[in-house]
């Protein structure tokens, strides 16, 4: 595609519905530092249309990925049966989301300090192909939804 034929022109935001706001936000802004963008309430006849279900409130709470024009939308659904999805990585329509960290050993740390488990019991160290050198750590949420924690491969020197 070319020219202004409907191409993808950059990102705004990765979406997560969660069972309870209050205690999503205690992972995400407190413990993970993300700040509040905005914290609104949406639903009626535009959300029936976009989402294809009927739902008169729903909380909406954007918040901004440090050091990066991304954003987070939490959802919170009040008024309709809600169930847990599937929160395996190997699951098909499983998802996450990777934020970069500066020293995930210590952020790990303060995490399982506050009581958030990851998937794996250990930060990991890349040990082969294209992000030798990085290490990585798949955090759960509260609802169970993973957050892929990525530290960057020290520079080399060349």
């Amino acid at each position: 595609m070319t020219g202004t034929d409907g191409r993808i022109s950059g990102f705004f935001h990765a979406g997560v519905t969660v069972s309870d706001m209050e205690a999503s936000l205690a992972f995400y802004r407190d413990a993970l530092g993300l700040e509040v963008a905005s914290d609104d309430i949406t639903g009626g006849p535009s959300a029936h249309r976009i989402w294809g279900m009927h739902t008169e409130k729903v909380r909406v709470v954007f918040l901004r990925v440090p050091g990066s024009d991304a954003l987070v939308e939490l959802f919170e659904f009040y008024d309709l049966e809600r169930h847990p999805a599937s929160a395996r990585p190997c699951d098909f329509g499983a998802g996450h989301m990777c934020l970069y960290a500066e020293d995930l050993e210590a952020l790990h740390a303060h995490l399982v300090g506050l009581g958030y488990r990851s998937r794996g019991t250990e930060v990991v160290t890349i040990d082969a192909g294209p992000h030798t050198g990085a290490k990585a750590v798949y955090m759960k949420d509260p609802d169970g939804y993973h957050v892929e924690l990525y530290q960057r491969a020290p520079r080399r020197a060349q």
